[in-house]
């Protein structure tokens, strides 16, 4: 081609490289291996023929008669920086070169006009992937994701989802996980092969266990070297099995749209993970197969109980005089029903843990948690109910639901009713379309007491009890209750908290009072390190779904907690995320230290050494508080909830008040 039609790119001066040296550089997209010896400048693919080694990263050698040669850094290959020519004994016929212009002290190369770019395998997938609703990935570009990874990063230039590149996979999970348990819909992790792969395993356990629907991307070797053994090859189908709903290899012969789109649909009926794996090789493959979606192939969610069933119910809830109903997390998009046929029976609710806040600790009928993140209030009206509704909820031994009551249980997973134990009255169905139906044909009899009133003492007598624990400080730090009995006035309504694992949890389980605020756990799996990172995936949401947008994320955990991914809020500074984070800073992991002492074992190895973190907060660019009174927590954690950006306040605080 004809100098004048070439497209010249300057990749540095003439400074940036000796005489005697080589370098990579990229022109464009192109990597070159750029060389400058006896005066001559040349350029060449930077990819060396044998196992594409970065000529560019080598050296330049002389030959016995002073011939210059470019070795290749990994295997000692040799080309000719003029010619591109190997010396004798290589196969191979050389490498491309590229002219090199230097003007005025730039170095220019010399390309061909850049060709329109091929459609390929993972371009298609992708765009069936945002048809079927995902909008976020949450990731980490490697070596054997760069295919798919350019397919993202079209498909996030041209706005139709959102990418942010984390500092560890396993936070890429967490993140995923709660996204998945906040909005009912999957966000996508991308990782390469091997222990990027590996990384994502216990969110993946999370989101499992959890019913969360998730979407993981993860690279793999390609197809030519799989199972001898070739670096970062491990069996990756075998090692998701136990956690995904569905795992499969993308391959060259693959319906690749197909494959996406039931990867997408496992994730949404199934509320669970689903696993792709993409070789290398497969990644960049042209491809001309049309991007699908879900029309045509989702049905209606709501199942409607049985009239037998129905008509049981309502004689069971009719004949009650002091009926409860207990919600867990399933019954998370059907709170209000839940609420109005509380307010109809003049029934207490109580929450699990994971469903507290689906009633706000204001209402009349909100008796709190059950459980042992729970409150006496709740207690107190399990003891006393002849019969307990439950709606959405697993029985969990975190709760422990007395299995000696009548219960009526509702649930829209068949395995979930009666999981543990018979109950009175197991109930198939969609919890919204039950309480619904239940609206118009029970009634509160005439002679059953006021338990409303009832609820009204009891949180008199609860808040009264709460107020005297703050005497118990010793001065060795804030009495976690005066944590949360701050976060509860500071914490806008509808804002959305993400929890930790630990005695911080316990304590905001007993403490904080919700007005109704969304709350994000790591539920069943209880894995230490879920808080932040859950919080970046909440926020995610608020940019995707506009039922979300503009609400404050909130996040709690111990010291123990955030330093399992304590670099993730570089993260948060990088993408502007509004994240308020609360830390409870003991120096120590407090909820093993009473294990151990609980259990008469001796305290060991529990005691941690900190930064300050709110120091830290300050150096990674967001916003960093230190308390260490009582008296100063509510400012501090209005100022950072009204800080735009990440921001962190810890609070020291005292291992033994929880």
């Amino acid at each position: 081609m004809s100098d004048k039609n070439l497209q010249w790119v300057g990749v540095g001066n003439v400074a940036d490289l000796p005489d005697g040296r080589v370098k990579t550089v990229t022109a464009r997209n192109v990597s070159i291996c750029l060389s400058h010896f006896d005066g001559h400048w040349a350029a060449m693919d930077n990819h060396c023929p044998h196992q594409g080694g970065p000529l560019g990263e080598g050296s330049i050698e002389r030959g016995v008669e002073g011939q210059c040669w470019i070795r290749c850094p990994w295997h000692g290959w040799d080309f000719d920086p003029l010619t591109g020519a190997p010396p004798g004994g290589h196969k191979d016929t050389g490498q491309k070169l590229y002219p090199v212009e230097i003007r005025e002290g730039e170095i220019l190369i010399g390309l061909e006009p850049e060709p329109e770019r091929t459609r390929t395998v993972t371009d298609a997938m992708v765009e069936t992937m945002v048809n079927w609703g995902v909008g976020t990935v949450f990731g980490m570009v490697g070596h054997s994701n760069l295919g798919l990874s350019d397919a993202i990063r079209l498909a996030a230039q041209d706005g139709k989802l959102h990418y942010y590149g984390i500092r560890h996979e396993g936070a890429a999970a967490f993140a995923a996980s709660a996204y998945g348990k906040l909005t009912g819909r999957p966000a996508a992790c991308l990782t390469i092969a091997g222990p990027g792969a590996t990384n994502l395993m216990t969110g993946m356990w999370d989101a499992k266990v959890d019913r969360a629907p998730v979407l993981a991307l993860t690279g793999q070797v390609q197809t030519q070297v799989f199972g001898p053994g070739a670096f970062q090859d491990i069996d990756l189908k075998s090692a998701f099995e136990a956690v995904s709903r569905f795992s499969q290899p993308v391959l060259s012969t693959s319906k690749h749209t197909e494959l996406m789109s039931l990867a997408c649909k496992n994730a949404l009926v199934e509320s669970d993970v689903a696993h792709l794996i993409f070789p290398d090789d497969v990644q960049t493959q042209p491809s001309k197969a049309k991007a699908r979606g879900p029309t045509g192939r989702m049905g209606d969610t709501a199942i409607k109980p049985s009239d037998a069933d129905i008509e049981a119910a309502t004689q069971m809830i009719n004949s009650a005089k002091r009926p409860i109903i207990v919600i867990g997390h399933g019954a998370v998009r059907s709170r209000q029903a839940v609420i109005r046929l509380a307010e109809k029976l003049g029934a207490p609710v109580l929450t699990t843990f994971k469903g507290k806040g689906l009633i706000a600790d204001t209402h009349p009928n909100a008796a709190g948690v059950l459980g042992r993140s729970g409150t006496p209030i709740a207690s107190w009206f399990v003891a006393g109910a002849d019969l307990i509704i439950t709606l959405g909820t697993s029985f969990s031994n975190h709760t422990g639901i007395e299995p000696s009551k009548r219960i009526l249980q509702v649930d829209h997973e068949r395995m979930q009713l009666g999981k543990f134990h018979r109950v009175a009255l197991p109930i198939w169905g969609d919890i919204g379309a039950f309480c619904q139906i239940m609206q118009d044909g029970v009634l509160k009899p005439d002679d059953a007491p006021d338990q409303v009133s009832e609820l009204a003492d009891r949180w008199q007598i609860w808040r009264a009890e709460k107020q005297t624990r703050l005497a118990e400080e010793k001065g060795q730090g804030v009495h976690s209750f005066a944590v949360f009995d701050a976060l509860s006035r500071a914490c806008p309504a509808d804002a959305i908290i993400a929890v930790d694992v630990g005695n911080n949890t316990y304590s905001f389980g007993r403490y904080f009072e919700s007005k109704g605020q969304r709350v994000l756990m790591s539920g069943y799996l209880g894995s230490i390190g879920f808080g932040f990172p859950a919080a970046m995936g909440a926020w995610a949401a608020t940019r995707d779904l506009e039922e979300y947008n503009g609400l404050k994320i909130i996040s709690i955990s111990g010291d123990g907690g955030f330093g399992q991914y304590a670099m993730e809020f570089t993260t948060a500074v990088k993408y502007g995320m509004n994240i308020t984070h609360v830390l409870l800073n003991n120096s120590q992991l407090g909820k093993i230290s009473k294990e151990q002492q609980a259990g008469q074992w001796p305290v060991w190895e529990t005691r941690l050494v900190n930064p300050s973190f709110a120091a830290f907060a300050r150096l990674c660019g967001g916003q960093g508080t230190r308390i260490t009174k009582a008296s100063e927590i509510e400012a501090a954690l209005n100022e950072a909830i009204a800080h735009e950006g990440p921001s962190l306040v810890e609070i020291i605080t005292d291992a033994e008040l929880v």
